[in-house]
């Protein structure tokens, strides 16, 4: 174990347990701390991690090794080594019945199961013990060994710290086949292993899009820009200076007011269906004197 790996884990906090521990796990906890959290012996970790190695470099088809787990935090790190290793992987849910019941279509005979967290792949692990199915797990200091062979004390909770033990887990194993000198680094990042939440980077993404550049504050809605900044397409354009808003308005009232009437055959034309309609002139009430005729002269 080399500085830069035990840097890795205590960055990635796969020594910290909990505060309960197991009767079977107390072999591994180096100590307790004021606030009641147990500590992992890393040294103890690292080497159940090369025993693990060993085992699975030992399987001569890669395809008799499955990894399963139910734990988000754990899918995207085994779908890696899945790739890397090329084993097989079940990602979420496991079926029950996919060791021991031969009609499902998905029935598998593997010839050893790795799994994420005794509680939550407990199904998994307790099919093993019916088909004498070998298991390595990665416990915390809170979790049974019951039907597991190899336990790998680590911290099985944290999204980085099995990113990183499943990380490590691969990269020996490479080395162990030859298919990586322990001389070269491996160009593969222990980020690619860590688990990322979709739905939240979405949300980064739409907050960064609302706020707009990084360090700039959004502006509330409907206030006018500063002197020093253009004003939006969307936004009236000033008036010049010395010309008083609403000018433009009141030219029209203006001119509309002094506009002559506009004749009845120069409107537009009706609907169809519709007769023109004249307008009737009104006579006004008050009578008019008749010019004297010949007659009443």
């Amino acid at each position: 174990m080399t500085e830069e790996d035990v840097k890795m884990m205590l960055a990635c906090q796969a020594h910290l347990g909990t505060v309960n521990v197991d009767t079977a796990m107390q072999y591994y906890v180096y100590k307790r701390r004021l606030d009641g959290v147990h500590l992992i012996d890393l040294s103890k970790t690292w080497e159940k991690l090369m025993l693990a190695a060993r085992i699975i470099a030992g399987i001569e088809n890669p395809q008799d090794i499955v990894v399963v787990s139910a734990r988000p935090y754990g899918q995207r790190a085994i779908l890696k080594l899945a790739k890397y290793l090329h084993v097989q992987a079940i990602a979420g849910r496991y079926t029950p019945g996919t060791f021991t019941n031969q009609i499902q279509k998905k029935f598998l005979e593997p010839r050893l199961l790795i799994a994420t967290d005794p509680r939550t792949d407990h199904q998994a692990i307790a099919e093993s013990g019916y088909c004498n199915l070998p298991v390595i797990s990665l416990c915390g200091t809170d979790n049974a060994l019951d039907f597991v062979d190899l336990a790998i004390p680590c911290n099985n909770k944290g999204r980085t710290s099995i990113g990183l033990m499943y990380w490590l887990l691969t990269r020996e194993v490479l080395r162990i086949k030859g298919q990586l000198d322990r001389k070269d680094k491996w160009d593969v990042m222990p980020d690619l292993y860590f688990f990322r939440d979709v739905d939240e980077k979405a949300k980064a993404k739409a907050t960064a899009a609302a706020v707009g550049a990084p360090g700039e504050a959004p502006k509330p809605a409907g206030e006018w820009p500063t002197s020093s900044e253009a004003a939006p397409e969307a936004w009236p354009d000033h008036t010049a200076e010395g010309e008083e808003w609403g000018a433009e308005g009141a030219e029209g009232a203006t001119a509309a007011a002094t506009a002559p009437p506009t004749a009845p055959w120069e409107t537009a034309a009706p609907a169809p269906g519709t007769t023109w309609e004249t307008p009737v002139a009104t006579v006004p009430t008050t009578a008019v004197a008749a010019e004297p005729t010949a007659e009443t002269k």
